[in-house]
Formats: C-alpha cells, structure tokens, sequence
C-alpha cells in the first residue's frame, strides 16, 4: 500500500501559502513513518467562490497560472482549481480547456448537480465540449487527465480531479491511499468468502490506523484539520495491484464478464465494514488504463462502458481513464454522462466521469503509452446516443431511492 496523494484543501488563496508550507512537513511526515508518499496536492473552492462572476474567462486563465506558478514553487506536486458549478457563467467554460493547454499541472471540473437532486443537461454538455475541446491538446489525449466531470460529489476528496475545498472552511487536508494490493493478497490467501472480507478489513484498519497517527500529529500543529483517508483499492497497471486481477482471482472469468459486479460489491463491502475516519471516495476504482487488467480485458471486449456502469451502481467513482474514439460525438458523450448522473442522485453516491478521446484512433485500435501510471490497451467504442425532447428542457429531478420501512 502507497499513499498516492496528501491534499491540503485552502479555503482561499490567502492561505495557499501555509497550506503549502503544511503538505511539506506532511509529506516528511508520512516518509518518515515509513510510507511512500507519490505525491502531494493543493485543492481550492469552486471558482464562483474565488472568482467574481463578471470576471472574463481570462481571469480563470490567469488564475490558474497563478496557483500553478505558487505551487510549483512551494513543492506542491498538483492543484486543482474547483468546479464550475450550475449557475456559473456559461463563458467561463471555454477557459477549461485554455488552462489545461496552458498549464501542466492544474487540474479543472465541472459539476452537474447542484446539491440539491437536480441534474443539468446543459452542465453535462458543458462537459462534453471540454473533453472534446481537450482531446487534440496532446497527441494521445493526456489533457483530459486533468478534467472530469462531476456528480455528487462533495467537498473534501483528496483524490484529484475531483478535489475541492468548502469555501470559508478552515484549512485541511486528508489522505487517498493506492491499496489494490491489500485486496489482492487478502482474496488470494482466503479460503472462503467470509474469511477474504475479514482479511481485508484487518488489513485496512491496521493501515488506516498508521496513517491516522501520523495525521492526528500533524493536526496538532493547528495549520489544518484532520478530514480522514480516502482508502480507495486504487490500483497500480501491474499484476499485484490490479483490481481487475483481484476480480478474477475470486472466480470470475474475465472482468466484465457476468460475476464482476458480484466480486466488486464483496470488495467495496469490507472498505464500507472497516473502521477508520473516512472521506472522499472510499469505494472501488476501475480505472481502464490505470490497471493492467482492466486494460487488457477492455481491448478484448470484455469489459465495456456499460459494465463500468454497472459496476458503478455497486462500487466505483464512475468512468475513469476511459479511452475514446477521436471522433467520438458530443451528443453521444452527452448521454453517457447523463446515465452517470442518474446514478449518482437516484443511489447517492459520487460518480465521476474522466473520459479520454484519442486523437486519430478509431474504435479497436492499440495504445501504448510512454507513461508508468498507463498501461497498454485499445480505444473502447461508445455506444451513439442522443439525449433530446424532455430531457433536455431543464433540470432532471431526480429524488434518491426511498427505502422501505420495517
């Protein structure tokens, strides 16, 4: 187990600074008790909340830049400036694919709820004109790395894109772990169902409590509060930290296939059973290129879109590295993304959408990255859809799913 990443959430940009300052003592911290830190990040508010609205999107721009520059400078890995929310003006969506040509280590979002059970088609949209707008900015895609759509998600995950601080709040931070290997060996050493999800949940509290003693000593320096672990199986594309590997390893033949859903709930159901202060996430990832496996899988035509979503109903943070036809149609984007955010309302719970066109690929065609953190695979076909008529006349209501009274 790794910790991918210690965000500091700033409530304001006069508090970059000690915040900064924080995430380096944190980061020694953490070392020095003996875990490998990949990286550390800096997470501001949502930008109507930094951001006066009649500023021009120029000022997102420039924004953006700044807290890079400021960032880089104090040490700080990553940032990620907040979503843009329903109700913010509709101009400042074109400066969200302008910062990410004109910076490398800021990442945006866009909301598409409001809180509130309310999702917006036009925000859904918004989205797919970023990722379309993104895609040709690097030869294979990669500035759709720092984009993602969101749906429910809430203040205080420290996995990136989707962090952001509550305006206003005092200044804090909080731990995302990459733990797919705990999964795997504890699944891979048990001899029945029952015994596998005790195993994990020993193996996740006893690393949740390690970093929880770091953390409650950092703490008590008084620069930021203790908000919890995202302790996600966040995997590695190599075979002891897959979690498509951990799917198969329980008995399915190939992730996608019938039986994943039902390996993905016994996962995502000892991180809901282990104790420990949570935040964020704190589900199963499946992100495509991120993972060996799934990867593999994916080229083959096991796994498909439609799986992750399935999948997502039980686990997950919805579609993440995911890679695209470059032609892919917005309106067909449009559609995905608005499946995803049904289910995020109607089963309250975080959904993400980070999808990666690639530019010049067709459906079916091989990717091989010169990155450590992607492993190899194909682009996936997007069924075509199009959302139009009353679905597109205003928000959805959508209301969570009412349970039964005994």
């Amino acid at each position: 187990m790794k910790i991918r990443s210690i965000t500091g959430f700033c409530a304001d940009l006069d508090g970059v600074d000690a915040v900064a300052g924080f995430l380096g003592r944190a980061r020694a911290a953490y070392v020095d008790a003996g875990f490998e830190v990949q990286t550390v990040r800096l997470a501001l508010p949502p930008l109507s909340d930094v951001v006066e609205p009649a500023r021009s999107p120029d000022a997102l721009i420039e924004l953006a830049r700044e807290i890079e520059g400021r960032a880089h400078d104090r040490g700080i890995d990553y940032a990620a400036l907040g979503p843009h929310r329903p109700g913010d003006p509709h101009r400042w969506v074109e400066a969200l694919p302008r910062i990410l040509d004109e910076t490398q280590r800021v990442f945006v979002t866009l909301q598409m709820d409001d809180g509130h059970g309310q999702l917006f088609g036009e925000q859904a949209a918004h989205a797919a004109d970023v990722i379309l707008a993104a895609a040709p900015i690097e030869p294979n895609g990669f500035a759709n790395l720092r984009f993602s759509a969101l749906a429910r998600v809430p203040a205080g995950v420290p996995f990136l894109p989707s962090a952001y601080a509550r305006a206003g709040a005092p200044a804090e931070f909080a731990v995302a772990t990459e733990a797919a290997d705990l999964a795997r060996s504890a699944f891979a050493e048990a001899s029945s169902p029952a015994r596998a999800l005790d195993r994990l949940v020993d193996r996740i509290e006893e690393a949740a409590a390690s970093i929880e003693s770091v953390a409650r000593t950092l703490e008590r320096s008084g620069t930021a509060r203790f908000g919890g672990i995202d302790f996600s199986p966040a995997p590695f594309p190599r075979n002891a930290d897959s979690i498509g590997a951990t799917i198969e390893s329980m008995g399915v033949d190939a992730v996608g296939r019938p039986g994943s859903v039902a390996a993905a709930a016994m996962i995502t159901s000892a991180v809901d059973r282990a104790r420990f202060p949570r935040t964020g996430f704190s589900g199963l990832f499946l992100p495509v290129l991120e993972d060996d496996t799934l990867a593999r899988r994916a080229a083959e035509g096991s796994l498909r879109i439609e799986d992750l979503l399935l999948a997502s109903t039980v686990c997950g943070t919805g579609l993440d590295t995911v890679p695209l036809p470059g032609d892919v149609d917005a309106e067909s984007i449009v559609a995905c993304l608005l499946d995803l955010g049904a289910l995020a309302l109607r089963l309250e719970k975080p959904l993400t959408a980070r999808l990666m066109p690639m530019p010049g690929r067709a459906a079916g065609e091989e990717l091989d990255f010169d990155f450590p953190f992607f492993a190899s695979g194909r682009v996936m076909p997007l069924r075509p859809g199009r959302v139009d008529g009353l679905l597109r006349r205003g928000p959805l209501p959508i209301s969570p799913r009412r349970r039964r009274e005994d």
